[in-house]
């Protein structure tokens, strides 16, 4: 039962892992840019769900409501009125404009919200679910049905959806997408927001399971870029699966040696398969 109960933690661990690195999985697959400021946004998210669910008295994750829309209005106008006009330049222009756009945000939240560490309040009745032997918080089953919930969404989108499949197309070729008719830079912002409205519920899970503050930014990016490689990038289901390998790595591996067993994992994956699981 132990071993059992080892797979349930890090399996939930993983799809948190998963919903950090879905994001920035868009838009390496699709913009082909690396977005240095993804940690910050994903934080970001996390301090807005802290704020507005005590502000407006309702449970964090209604908080959704507003914050999806937010982050992905603010992603579409800053793809489509900056990072967009940098790329016309090169990637290394537009790669500047995400590292500074993650150190305003950095300091930004660090003037508005100060350095004190937040975590997001959850109402009474939080506890366990005991399936005989076995362990389950309910904490970390609303998390999982938030990941599960936020990946399907996606792949309908992606999939069935005129601008999903604007999308995939723009990923495969974009010369080949502009010459059908597509509007590669109205696509690229629309990822953008995608990518931030991913970053929205990311934070919210982020700030419900752990504490945070505005320098934390950092280490999610990290295991973000980690799960991307792992999974491919630009597939949903690649970051599904190594964000649960990722977590499972952590929680067999413990405090000591979690880290160092998920970079191993890491190295593994790239000698072998240099794209990732899922990678095309």
């Amino acid at each position: 039962m132990y071993v059992a109960q080892v797979i349930i933690n890090g399996i939930m661990l993983g799809n948190v892992y998963a919903l950090l690195g879905v994001g920035m999985s868009m838009i390496l697959g699709i913009v082909k840019l690396t977005n240095l400021a993804h940690g910050e946004f994903i934080v970001l998210g996390a301090y807005l769900s802290t704020v507005l669910a005590p502000l407006l008295g309702i449970h964090p994750i209604l908080t959704l409501l507003i914050t999806v829309p937010l982050m992905f209005l603010l992603g579409y106008l800053l793809q489509y009125l900056l990072i967009g006009r940098a790329m016309k330049k090169g990637n290394e222009p537009a790669l500047l404009v995400t590292f500074g756009l993650s150190v305003i945000l950095q300091d930004g939240m660090l003037m508005f919200f100060l350095a004190d560490s937040q975590h997001i309040s959850l109402p009474n009745g939080m506890g366990t679910i005991q399936l005989g032997s076995l362990e389950i918080s309910t904490l970390h089953l609303m998390l999982f049905a938030i990941s599960l919930v936020t990946m399907a969404a996606l792949t309908v989108f992606l999939k069935y959806t005129y601008t999903g499949k604007a999308i995939r197309a723009t990923a495969d070729d974009a010369d080949v997408a502009a010459l059908s008719g597509v509007n590669i830079g109205r696509i690229y912002a629309i990822a953008m927001g995608v990518a931030l409205a991913s970053a929205a519920v990311a934070g919210l899970c982020v700030g419900m399971k752990w504490t945070y503050d505005p320098s934390a930014g950092s280490s999610y990016l990290l295991i973000a870029f980690v799960v991307v490689v792992i999974g491919g990038m630009g597939s949903i289901p690649g970051t599904l699966v190594a964000g649960i390998l990722f977590g499972l790595a952590q929680v067999i591996g413990g405090a000591s040696y979690g880290l160092p067993i998920s970079y191993v994992l890491l190295l593994i994956v790239l000698i072998v398969r240099p794209k990732g699981l899922f990678g095309k």
